[in-house]
C-alpha cells in the first residue's frame, strides 16, 4: 500500500487534530495503517526544550516533517495536524517528500481567527487576550496561510465528518487509498 504524509495547517483551535483523528478512524476501518503525529505530542516527546522562536518551530516542523515521510515511505498514512506557521517551513518539508518520492498532501484547515478564539480548546486565545501569553499563532505571531493548498477546508462551515469526508475524497482521487 502507497503511504502519505497529509499536513494539516491552520491556526490553533482551527480543528486540524478533530479532523485528523475523524479521518484516521474512517481509515483504519478501512484495513488502511494511519497514523496521527499530533502537534502537542510531539511537542512533548520529540521536541522537548524548543521553544516557539521561528527557528524553533521550523526545527520542530523539520523533525515532525521526517518522521512523517519515514512512515509514509513505509505504506502508513501519516496525518500531521501541525501549525506550521511558516510557508518556508512547510515547503521544505514538501520538498523533502518529493525528493524522497513519497507523496505529500497540504491542507489548509481555513478558521477565521474569531471562531477560533470562541473554541479556545487550549484557553491559548483568553491567555494572550489576558496579557499572559504572547506569540500567539495568527494574533501576535505570523501565520502565512498556504497559497496553493491541496486542499482548503472551512471547517466552521460544515461539520467535522465532512470535512474527514472532503480529505478521503481527496485522498482517493490521488489514489492514495
Amino acid at each position: 500500500m502507497t503511504g502519505a504524509t497529509v499536513w494539516l495547517t491552520g491556526l490553533p483551535s482551527a480543528g486540524k487534530t478533530t479532523i485528523a483523528y475523524a479521518l484516521a478512524e474512517r481509515l483504519r476501518a478501512e484495513g488502511r495503517r494511519a497514523e496521527v503525529l499530533d502537534g502537542d505530542e510531539i511537542r512533548t516527546f520529540l521536541s522537548a526544550g524548543l521553544g516557539f522562536t521561528r527557528a524553533d518551530r521550523d526545527t520542530n516542523v523539520r523533525r515532525i516533517g521526517f518522521v512523517a515521510e519515514l512512515l509514509a515511505s513505509h505504506g502508513v498514512l501519516a496525518l500531521v495536524p501541525v501549525i506550521a506557521p511558516y510557508a518556508d517551513s512547510r515547503e521544505a518539508v514538501r520538498e523533502r517528500h518529493r525528493t524522497e518520492g513519497t507523496p505529500y498532501l497540504e491542507v489548509h484547515v481555513a478558521t477565521p481567527v474569531e471562531v477560533c478564539a470562541e473554541r479556545d480548546v487550549k484557553g491559548l486565545y483568553a491567555k494572550q487576550a489576558a496579557g499572559e501569553l504572547t506569540g500567539l499563532t495568527g494574533v501576535d505571531d505570523p501565520y502565512e496561510a498556504p497559497a496553493a493548498p491541496d486542499l482548503r477546508i472551512e471547517s466552521h462551515t460544515q461539520p467535522v465528518a465532512d470535512s474527514a469526508a472532503a480529505l478521503h475524497a481527496l485522498l482517493t482521487e490521488r489514489g492514495l487509498v
